[in-house]
């Protein structure tokens, strides 16, 4: 018996739904979406998951597309598209956090002390939904309007791939109704898509390797050069006996020093050689989980099934790897401590370029808390701590208390690695004190999906010419504005003072441009009908200019029908106007793509005042020659 079980025994009532945690929740979900009758069954589901997405949120689970994000995703939707169905059109499920922890937060403190975040996670998500719900309503009721009994298949589909719409989503709704999804037809058009995609991929998978021989012995952990036999060659995916000078393909050898891609850490390079036989390996990958694939091209000479080889692997992209790898655990650590326990790794890429590393966080990282990461990350390195890695099984890994990545299949004995103050599994190659890393510097952040974010660090000999092409644009702005470096804040400040006090005095000068023009072109109207039409171009002037002028003849002339126009490049500018009281014979936006459809163009506005663009400029003089006539038919 559960929680809810025992409380409904022990507070005499007859289901879940009414005893003490619900009923408050219910209370609260019917305040949000104005809903009085409290015994509403979408009140129910609301209140129920308010809790489980709550609980999920406060493990580190956020909304996504796969795994137990998807989950989440979809519980979270079901919930708003509940309150959609009591009339909520607007975001409200994340206002219910705070009544779900007046209830359960002093049980459960974890969850309360993360209340803001659950809510803002929450928030993002219901805006990110709202956007698309409309739309997938209207065309399932579209789809189901001419009293089908059957969602079809492709509706079913696209409200999926195109609106958001898990199928469980559309058979909520179908069922209400008293209808069904055809579910075999969803899925025979998600098959389709899946086909279309793999066809129309940019990359294509290599052919699969058929490897049945025994497993590979590798070595580079602590070697990077190893003397080895070749068990296998592939060309084009096909088993052969040798490749020769110019082939690509791959080898398998029976020991190796080479890392295959693994953990977000990218396959070495190198070469491997037997005599005058040159083979030059530009990834490694992983056949089986014990076979490593070195893919490459022959450079020269012949290499073949069961010759004697040295196996070695590039030094200095070794190196810059490992040094980016380790950084990554010293980086996972301090974000933890800077942004909160919930941080989790979603991924990671590392090569001897940068680290770039994916966990979940519903908010950008400031630039306070980016520092702060920075120094807790150079202070390991410069700590200069030994790295240990240790073998064991996996119950003894959790009792040392390494973090765990949640979803990740390990196997029974596992890695422990100790970097710095970190503890974590990995596979991995690293370096072998802290201090190897050398300079830790992030260079960039920012989001990648709903509640992910993305930081992208370098280290060594990068982090250095990092720094120095930083210090040589800094050099260059100071040489630019003929300022000391120290004085460039202020100096960049002053300028950019000076570039405002110009542009106002700019502004000021076409404005009296603008009047003295206005004055010269009053003579030039023409009386059409009662109405004084002006169609004329202004040499230099921007839309502000137009509008200005504009406002300025509609007083003079009175009684009148406007066109003016300036020309930048190809690029035309039109503004058309009608006074207040013309606009029952004419409307301006009628005026204004009358003239904008002659340059290439269109635009639109208030019946008084409307402006267009257009991209030909050589049609301008025969389209303003025109208003006078347009205007004469008109009237």
């Amino acid at each position: 018996m559960g929680l809810e079980r025992l409380a409904a025994i022990l507070q005499h009532v007859h289901s879940n739904y009414e005893i003490d945690i619900f009923d408050a929740l219910i209370k609260a979900a019917g305040r949000e979406t104005g809903t009085a009758d409290l015994s509403n069954p979408s009140l129910k589901v609301i209140a129920d998951h308010i809790r489980a997405t709550s609980f999920l949120i406060s493990d580190g689970v956020i909304p996504s597309n796969e795994g137990r994000g998807y989950v989440q995703r979809r519980i979270v939707r079901r919930a708003i598209r509940h309150g959609y169905k009591l009339g909520q059109k607007t975001p409200f499920f994340h206002k219910l956090v705070p009544d779900l922890v007046a209830v359960m937060g002093e049980a459960y403190p974890n969850m309360a002390s993360q209340a803001q975040r659950i809510s803002e996670v929450l928030r993002m998500e219901e805006e990110r939904f709202y956007e698309t719900l409309a739309n997938g309503m209207d065309i399932l009721d579209a789809a189901l309007a001419d009293g089908a009994k059957v969602l079809p298949g492709d509706v079913a589909f696209k409200l999926h791939d195109t609106y958001g719409f898990p199928l469980d989503l559309s058979g909520d709704v179908c069922r209400e109704r008293g209808l069904s999804v055809d579910e075999a037809g969803f899925h025979a058009a998600m098959e389709a898509q899946k086909a279309k995609g793999r066809a129309a991929g940019k990359f294509k998978m290599d052919k699969a390797l058929d490897y049945t021989g025994a497993g590979n012995t590798f070595v580079g952990y602590d070697k990077l050069e190893a003397t080895a036999k070749v068990v296998a060659l592939y060309l084009d995916g096909t088993p052969v006996a040798e490749l020769k000078a110019g082939q690509q393909g791959v080898a398998v050898l029976d020991t190796t020093p080479f890392y295959a891609e693994s953990g977000g850490q990218v396959g070495d390079e190198g070469v491997i050689t037997s005599g005058s036989a040159t083979f030059a390996v530009g990834d490694t990958q992983k056949i089986k989980s014990d076979v490593f694939g070195h893919h490459g091209a022959m450079e020269q000479g012949t290499l073949a099934v069961g010759d004697t080889v040295t196996a070695s692997v590039d030094l200095a992209q070794r190196a810059a790897t490992m040094r980016n790898h380790s950084v990554t655990h010293l980086m996972h650590k301090a974000l933890r401590e800077v942004l909160g326990t919930h941080v989790q790794q979603k991924g990671s890429l590392v090569d001897a370029d940068k680290t770039r590393f994916d966990f979940t966080h519903n908010a950008p990282v400031t630039d306070a808390q980016i520092r702060e990461i920075e120094r807790l990350v150079n202070l390991e390195i410069v700590a200069n701590a030994a790295t240990q890695a240790r073998v064991m099984d996996i119950e003894s890994a959790q009792k040392t208390g390494a973090m765990m990545l949640f979803g990740e299949k390990y196997g029974e004995t596992v890695r422990v690695l100790d970097i710095g103050t970190s503890r974590e599994l990995c596979g991995g190659t690293h370096v072998q004190r802290t201090g190897d890393i050398g300079l830790f510097k992030v260079v960039g952040e920012g989001g990648v999906a709903a509640g992910i974010r993305r930081i992208e660090a370098v280290t060594g000999a990068n982090a250095l010419a990092y720094l120095q092409n930083l210090e040589d644009t800094v050099n260059q702005a100071a040489s630019t504005l003929k300022a000391p470096v120290a004085e460039l804040n202020g100096r960049i400040s002053q300028a950019l003072d000076n570039a405002r006090a110009l542009e106002k005095e700019v502004a000021a000068l076409k404005g009296k441009l603008a009047s003295s023009q206005g004055d010269e072109l009053v003579n030039q109207a023409v009386e059409v009908k009662g109405l004084k039409v002006l169609a004329a171009a202004l040499p230099g002037a921007d839309a502000k200019t137009l509008r200005d002028t504009m406002d300025k003849l509609k007083d003079k002339l009175k009684t009148a029908a406007i066109v003016l126009a300036a020309v930048d490049g190809d690029k035309v500018q039109i503004a058309a106007g009608v006074t207040a009281d013309s606009v029952g014979r004419l409307k301006a936006g009628e005026l204004v793509n009358f003239v904008a459809q002659q340059v290439g163009g269109k635009g639109g506005g208030k019946p008084d005042m409307a402006m267009a663009g257009g991209t030909d400029a050589s049609g301008l003089p025969k389209a303003l020659a025109s208003v006078q006539a347009w205007v004469a038919e008109r009237l």
